[in-house]
């Protein structure tokens, strides 16, 4: 059996600019590197098309906030070295409700080769069954994730978002009513789980 933590992770979120198909207008990626959280990194971005109400009223950047941002393209380098671990070779991507997020970075990143995918939505509903919601807010308040993180961060945006979905993984990972779980329990995904998350995008 092998231990979860063998692996280079990177944890991503992206924030969308209410679009179909979306585009984002923030990202945030942060490493896991031997079970340990590390340093995140983010952009903000001006996304191809505007942002609608609805995407504002998410996570509140306004088309004035990325008026003067970097395009995509102008930030893509820094971006494929940071879901690459900055040279380690991530192993494994988690995001919640990842398709949103891998969907995103694939249009934008063309032939980008997305890593083995562990989102903490399908790991929570199996390994939580008795959650009364499987929201991102509501398992960072059931578990107390955003305790003890930066001022200024709040939920919906990029970087507050990855930081308490990496604590998440962890936490659901290294289970403190049983064992830590292998890396093979974590793959296992009985029943095939079917994802009925809308987008918030």
């Amino acid at each position: 059996m092998t231990d979860w933590t063998s692996l280079t992770y990177v944890v991503v979120d992206v924030e969308g600019n209410g679009r179909q198909p979306p585009d984002l207008v923030e990202l945030a990626v942060v490493p896991i590197y031997g079970g340990v959280i590390g340093e995140s990194a983010s952009w903000l971005v001006k996304p191809d098309r505007p942002i609608t109400h609805f995407a504002r009223k998410i996570h509140g950047i306004t088309n004035d906030d990325v008026t003067d941002a970097p395009t995509f393209d102008d930030v893509k380098a820094d971006v494929l070295d940071a879901l690459n671990a900055h040279g380690l070779r991530a192993d494994g991507l988690i995001a919640h409700n990842a398709h949103v997020d891998v969907g995103v970075l694939q249009r934008k990143l063309g032939d980008w080769e997305c890593p083995e995918i562990f989102d903490t939505l399908t790991l929570a509903r199996r390994l939580v069954p008795d959650a009364d919601s499987y929201k991102l807010g509501a398992l960072v308040d059931a578990f107390k994730l955003a305790e003890g993180l930066p001022d200024g961060l709040a939920p919906h945006r990029a970087i507050y978002d990855t930081l308490v979905t990496a604590r998440l993984f962890v936490r659901l990972a290294t289970r403190q009513d049983t064992r830590p779980l292998t890396l093979e329990e974590l793959r296992d995904k009985p029943g095939g789980v079917k994802d009925d998350t809308p987008s918030l995008f």
